[in-house]
């Protein structure tokens, strides 16, 4: 293979292979403390463990081409170089984690959709495999809680208020329009469309499932009030 693929299908995998831990520590270290009941609790527990199982599918196509990621089952999150995470770290509630999970998840799905048609099959097929059935039962989790919040006024005002502050945190989370590797991956099909061209396909799916739950997005709320006659 060519020495700039190498170098960029070997630094996706990392980048996703790292994701994966530090999504266990978040199950683990965040959403489990935040968590209702005992049966959230074990939900929690249930999808850090896939997180985990995630991990090693990933460790094990790396660990084919010689690169041993072994070191990061010891690091602390914040050690991991190649996976940001702050939002994850400001959930302040059980609400907004939901929220995370119905959408922030949903970002991640739709990245790891693009890498099921990954140029690089060994990477590709674990994705096919588990990984991404898994990602859509993480999706639904936070759905459920979001739902099940906006059966009520009270409810749906509180998750009004977790989507209000975490949507451009959300929408972030594709990063840059302009990155440039974005645009190499997308050259050697290890991706198929970049960052903005992801996160503009993610809002055109996105806005109908809150329209049903009765939710609008932050920009959508300030032209709907501008629109107002005065």
């Amino acid at each position: 293979m060519p020495e700039e693929y190498q170098k960029l299908a070997t630094h996706l995998m990392l980048v996703h292979t790292e994701g994966e831990l530090t999504g266990a520590d978040d199950y683990t270290q965040l959403f489990y403390n935040l968590a209702p009941n005992a049966y959230e609790k074990l939900v929690c527990c249930e999808r850090a463990g896939e997180e985990v199982q995630h991990y090693q599918l990933s460790a094990a196509v790396l660990s084919d081409l010689n690169v041993d990621t072994s070191a990061m089952l010891a690091q602390h999150f914040q050690q991991r170089p190649y996976y940001a995470n702050e939002l994850v770290r400001g959930v302040k509630n059980w609400m907004e984690r939901g929220i995370f999970s119905f959408l922030g998840e949903a970002v991640v799905l739709e990245h790891l959709l693009e890498f099921q048609d990954c140029s690089y099959e060994p990477f590709s097929e674990i994705f096919v495999r588990q990984i991404i059935k898994d990602e859509h039962v993480h999706v639904a989790h936070g759905f459920r809680i979001i739902r099940d919040a906006c059966s009520t006024d009270e409810g749906r005002q509180e998750a009004q208020h977790a989507l209000d502050r975490l949507w451009p945190h959300i929408l972030a989370l594709f990063g840059r329009d302009e990155s440039k590797r974005t645009a190499l991956y997308v050259k050697w099909g290890l991706r198929k469309t970049t960052n903005g061209e992801l996160r503009q396909h993610f809002v055109r799916k996105i806005l109908p499932r809150l329209a049903a739950l009765k939710l609008v997005v932050p920009e959508m709320a300030a032209s709907s009030v501008s629109a107002e006659p005065a």
